[in-house]
């Protein structure tokens, strides 16, 4: 059965209620989301990742935000505690940053490829400031767009050597956001050729990664009204300019950063070129609110979408013990947070 809605969407708890499998049956979102509120234990987890492919009828991919750090919904007792990625990166030092972050990023794909989770929401391009909004500023691997990239490429690859796709965010950046867009929508006034010397050439090389999520700031150099989830102007922006091809979806619709209903944020955001919606927090007025205003899944959005479920491989042999004294000896021994 093929996906029906340009959506990716969550459920309420640990376990598929009836009433939201049927629900997701009709609907036929592409894919699903996972957070915190889902997780209780592997053998749980699993369950809950096979029965919502089972509510739609195929191999749906089931995503999660598992960065590691602060922004990690599965973690002790069951799975490995994190410390912050822009603490990794700087612990590391520049020579030995990226291989750290390959290490810990295949960990992380193992962990979920176990459960039955195949894509995760990293890694982070945006680059970090000083005045970046602390809810964002250690979550990322540097302070400069080289750093950045070789750190970005590194937990991509190692995602994908362990069977889990990469989603690469918060296109065209967000390293310039001063507040939470969890709450309020960040607006940016750097000039443009600040903009693409840094924020946007620390995504440019990866621009062939499969998939991609928009950020929710206002870019007022490029379009002075609209973020860039819901802007033509930007989104043509990281398709020509920054070069991705990939299935871009947005960030979170029920964050406070945009403006507008629910069904009006789906709709714009399709219309500026967002391939997928993305709504996270499993309400179900609100997810049939979105599915209505989202259409369906056709075209070039669904050419990239099957590009994207294309490149899911096979997590290549780990040797977990291997791996994780490599890090160790990394990091010296300060692996975990």
């Amino acid at each position: 059965m093929a996906a029906g809605s340009a959506t990716i969407l969550g459920c309420l708890g640990p376990v598929l209620s009836a009433d939201e499998a049927a629900f997701f049956a009709e609907a036929q979102p592409w894919g699903f989301i996972l957070f915190a509120r889902n997780v209780e234990n592997p053998g749980q987890l699993r369950r809950l990742t096979d029965d919502l492919r089972t509510s739609v009828g195929r191999e749906a991919p089931v995503l999660i935000d598992q960065e590691g750090g602060r922004v990690q919904r599965m973690g002790p007792p069951n799975w490995r505690q994190w410390r912050p990625a822009l603490d990794q990166v700087m612990a590391a030092g520049r020579d030995r940053a990226a291989r750290s972050m390959f290490l810990r990023a295949r960990l992380i794909a193992h962990e979920l490829h176990d459960v039955g989770i195949d894509a995760n929401c990293a890694p982070l391009a945006d680059v970090a400031r000083d005045s970046t909004h602390p809810m964002l500023r250690n979550r990322l691997y540097g302070h400069d767009a080289p750093g950045v990239i070789g750190a970005a490429r590194a937990v991509a690859e190692g995602l994908m050597a362990g069977g889990v796709l990469p989603v690469l965010k918060h296109l065209p950046g967000y390293g310039l956001g001063e507040v939470d867009s969890h709450q309020t929508l960040p607006r940016v006034a750097a000039p443009l050729k600040e903009l693409r010397a840094v924020d946007f050439a620390a995504f440019r090389p990866l621009a062939d990664l499969p998939m991609g999520m928009s950020a929710h700031i206002v870019y007022e150099a490029v379009e002075d009204g609209l973020p860039a989830t819901m802007s033509p102007r930007l989104i043509d922006l990281i398709r020509q300019e920054i070069g991705f091809d990939g299935l871009l979806m947005t960030d979170d619709l029920s964050m406070g950063a945009l403006p507008g209903p629910l069904a009006e944020r789906a709709a714009l955001s399709r219309q500026a070129g967002c391939d997928i919606v993305l709504h996270c927090n499993g309400d179900r007025a609100e997810m049939e609110e979105v599915v209505g205003a989202s259409g369906g899944l056709t075209g070039r959005a669904k050419s990239r979408a099957d590009a994207a479920l294309a490149a899911r491989r096979r997590p290549e042999p780990l040797d977990i013990d291997a791996a994780e004294a490599d890090l160790a000896a990394l990091l010296d021994g300060q692996v975990y947070g």
